[in-house]
């Protein structure tokens, strides 16, 4: 395995990350700064990157304020960064500004299987007990039994139940079925406080496994009181072995060092991007390999089998509440089939890929996959972050 510092890095530039309507856009940022020794929220105005940690110490206070989007394109601030000098230095130097992920002390949601495709991968997984040798066999089977059965069927609905006591009566019914057509979504804790990563950076995927894939998901970013501010793009890195062996497994399989990442930034719900916005997002996947693979995929989000508010209120209400606010990764079309390295198998991450996740209003989240247990450990946390504040004067 080559070292960290011989691998080639992506090249980003303010033209390749940025949405393309920026000028529009209020977007967030976080800014690694060397003289503060700690994150600062940042506006992106243009190629400006602006410091309003003074205004709002956090993500999470800042998306309190019902004037935000105003706060982050007017309000004065501090020290100033260019945005091609933030993507070229190399993530995770304490030495030098970049950019890290544009969220801080939100909890890290994930909702899985809300689409129809994904969904009969997951069962697929499932059947074959995460072994990739027998993906293309279960495939065809499931395919013929099951994919079918579920177009345009609204979960929860009586449709859904008929459904499902058809495929229970085929012997063909799966808890990834019970959460993709049933009443209740899954909605799990992808990453702890804190621990994502952002554009630039290396992604993690556990050396241990030998199936798995990028997960290219719209994020939803939402305040203490279950409103959805703003958007941002992510990587639900996926180990289709580990899960595969057992849904119990799921911990193991999301949660795991640099596993997640968001970005490039928030940006906030305003006239012109709402959440109708939202709700039609196409976005796009791009994994090149050292090794000149290349695979490309799409993802939709009008594809969605439950609504973006159903999810959040799925996660956030009476039943579960988050004073700091939390960010949900809404699940993804995207399930790559296609073989890599041997026939039947499908495809899988090598070391080295470069995985560009990207929307045109959204822009573009670009990571290189490394081994979990080689990717930069993850340090700083809550407690580093409350005493960097209190040492700066301002909390």
């Amino acid at each position: 395995m080559e070292s960290a510092a011989a691998r080639p890095r992506p090249v980003l530039t303010a033209a390749s990350v940025l949405p393309e309507d920026a000028g529009h856009a209020a977007l967030v940022a976080r800014v690694h700064d060397p003289e503060s020794d700690g994150p600062c929220v940042a506006a992106v105005r243009g190629e400006r990157v602006v410091d309003l940690t003074a205004v709002a110490p956090t993500v999470s206070d800042l998306l309190e304020r019902d004037d935000a989007a105003a706060v982050v394109r007017e309000a004065d601030g501090g020290t100033t960064w260019h945005l091609d000098e933030l993507l070229r230095a190399p993530a995770g130097r304490r030495d030098v500004p970049h950019l890290l992920a544009p969220v801080d002390l939100q909890v890290i949601k994930a909702a899985g299987v809300t689409f129809a495709q994904s969904l009969l991968e997951r069962v697929i997984e499932e059947r074959t007990g995460g072994d990739p040798a027998q993906a293309a066999r279960v495939r065809q089977r499931v395919g013929q039994l099951v994919g079918g059965t579920l177009d345009g069927i609204r979960p929860g609905s009586p449709e859904a139940d008929k459904a499902k006591q058809l495929l229970v009566a085929e012997g063909l019914w799966s808890q990834y079925l019970e959460v993709g057509i049933g009443p209740d979504p899954e909605v799990f804790t992808k990453a702890p406080v804190l621990s994502a990563v952002g554009t630039g950076a290396d992604i993690g995927v556990l050396g241990a496994s030998v199936w798995n894939n990028p997960e290219p998901e719209a994020v939803l970013v939402v305040d203490s009181r279950g409103r959805v501010r703003g958007a941002t793009l992510g990587n639900d890195v996926n180990l289709r072995d580990i899960e595969g062996r057992s849904a119990l497994l799921l911990s193991r399989a999301k949660d795991n060092n640099a596993s997640c990442a968001i970005g490039p930034f928030v940006r906030l719900l305003d006239d012109g991007f709402d959440l109708d916005t939202v709700r039609g997002l196409d976005i796009d996947l791009r994994v090149d390999g050292p090794d000149g693979y290349v695979l490309n995929g799409h993802s939709s989000m009008r594809e969605i089998s439950r609504d973006v508010l159903d999810l959040v209120a799925a996660t956030h209400g009476a039943h579960h509440q988050y004073p700091d606010g939390f960010v949900l990764f809404t699940g993804t079309l995207f399930a790559p089939t296609e073989d890599r390295h041997a026939p039947g198998a499908g495809f899988t991450h090598q070391h080295g890929d470069i995985v560009r996740i990207s929307s045109p209003r959204l822009g573009a989240l670009v990571n290189t996959v490394v081994p979990s247990e080689q990717a930069p450990p993850w340090t700083y946390g809550v407690r580093a972050l409350m005493h960097n504040l209190a040492r700066r004067g301002v909390l």
